[in-house]
């Protein structure tokens, strides 16, 4: 049992409700904007990450490990910045990952510049906290919302992704051509476009975040020192369901898409399809998670997130049955099914247990997503190797199955144990 007290929880309790939307507004334009600046960030590091280990290790077969260090950094740095959240709130926490992440990115210039291996993977690994820092962005979009707005608010910041990660690879020959200007060698400079990116998210989440939402939220329920009990999962099988929902659907999609270029490369089609084919990928993944944030308010996450399992069976057995050729179609379906599930998912995690819980939660979750993803495309080449790519596709089936399961077990009726109305917990049917 850990007991906290939060500075100016009592003021924050003579908040009104104009104030509470007013603050809530501010939280989400902030948020939104740091949203952008991260996957802006993130576009840049993937869209070069694997030339960049291809051009330090002189191995091809390497290259797929930026990838995967970005996303095992993300996830290991995920509860530690949770616990930072529930001590200290969500301005010093996401501040404090964009700080992590920017050191990443300077490491990845230094590492790039002396060609060192051994500085440019820990340098991924630790510019994994800008995914970490996007992905609790949507968890602190949801600290003031009111339950029939979370899922809407938490997909806006989902959504504003996608400026970033269409924008930042744009930026690469700019970066690129910054870098060799300043004597730099190839790909090194692009990294210096993530840092500066990274530097305006420190700034505005640090200014921008006052006051701060979490502690805002609890400072509105409580007006005591809080004597809080440690997070077991076990004992919230709703939470814990509604997390299995969200790493399933990551699972799905990094072991499908993981793989898809090394397919039609083999099927014999240039980078210019293979790019389609992920930017279809991409656009799925948020264009449209708005449109999943407003349905998962207006009718619950259990239909959300079996409507997203639903779109990847058919991202599945469309891959089996329609020409490479087509690949931009199934990719996209994959992508909508990954929003839909993610979205639904994290809107019922986000009301699964009260307020003084939900950082550790979220924290939990976004390691499972995030080690869940890196075990996918770990496995989905063995997999492709041995049984090919209909093999591939064929062995998400049953964890689609597995997604269907949970999300059910996520609305049950029954509350969890120790999640109370009263202290902010809304588990309800959806």
């Amino acid at each position: 049992m850990t007991s906290r007290t939060d500075a100016g929880v009592a003021r924050m309790t003579t908040l009104g409700t104009a104030d509470v939307r007013a603050v809530q507004r501010r939280t989400l334009t902030v948020l939104s904007a740091g949203q952008a600046l991260g996957g802006l960030s993130n576009g840049v590091a993937l869209g070069v990450g694997s030339l960049l280990v291809e051009q330090v290790t002189g191995d091809p077969a390497l290259a797929g490990l930026a990838a995967t260090m970005i996303t095992l950094g993300g996830a290991l740095l995920a509860v530690p910045l949770a616990r930072l959240a529930d001590r200290r709130g969500r301005r010093v926490s996401l501040a404090t990952g964009a700080l992590i992440a920017l050191g990443g990115a300077l490491m990845l210039a230094l590492g790039g510049s002396l060609g060192s291996v051994w500085i440019v993977l820990p340098g991924f690994a630790v510019l994994g906290a800008s995914t970490a820092i996007n992905l609790q962005s949507r968890f602190a979009a949801t600290d003031l919302s009111s339950p029939r707005h979370r899922g809407r608010d938490l997909s806006l910041v989902v959504w504003m992704t996608t400026v970033g990660v269409i924008i930042g690879p744009n930026l690469i020959p700019a970066g690129d051509a910054l870098g060799t200007g300043l004597g730099l060698p190839h790909l090194v400079g692009a990294y210096l476009i993530a840092a500066a990116a990274l530097v305006v998210a420190i700034v505005l989440l640090w200014l921008g975040l006052r006051p701060d939402p979490l502690l805002t939220a609890r400072g509105l329920v409580e007006t005591t020192d809080r004597v809080i009990p440690r997070l077991r999962l076990l004992r919230h099988p709703r939470a814990l369901a509604a997390v299995i929902t969200i790493a399933g659907g990551q699972a799905v999609m990094v072991g499908v898409m993981a793989l898809t270029p090394v397919h039609l490369g083999h099927q014999g089609h240039d980078l210019t399809m293979i790019g389609l084919t992920m930017s279809a990928h991409t656009a799925g993944m948020y264009a449209l998670s708005p449109v999943f944030g407003f349905l998962t308010d207006r009718f619950g996450g259990r239909g959300v997130a079996i409507g997203g399992a639903v779109l990847l069976t058919a991202a599945v057995l469309t891959g089996l049955s329609v020409d490479s050729d087509f690949a931009p179609i199934p990719l996209a379906l994959l992508g909508l099914g990954w929003s839909a599930t993610t979205v639904a998912g994290s809107t019922l995690v986000a009301g699964a247990v009260s307020a003084d819980l939900r950082p550790a939660l979220q924290g939990r979750s976004d390691l499972l997503m995030g080690l869940a993803g890196a075990s996918a495309g770990a496995l989905a080449g063995p997999v492709l190797g041995l049984v090919g790519y209909v093999g591939l596709n064929l062995s998400m089936l049953p964890v689609i199955a597995i997604i269907v399961i949970a999300a059910i077990l996520a609305t049950r009726a029954q509350p969890a144990p120790g999640a109370s109305s009263a202290t902010g917990s809304d588990e309800q049917i959806a």
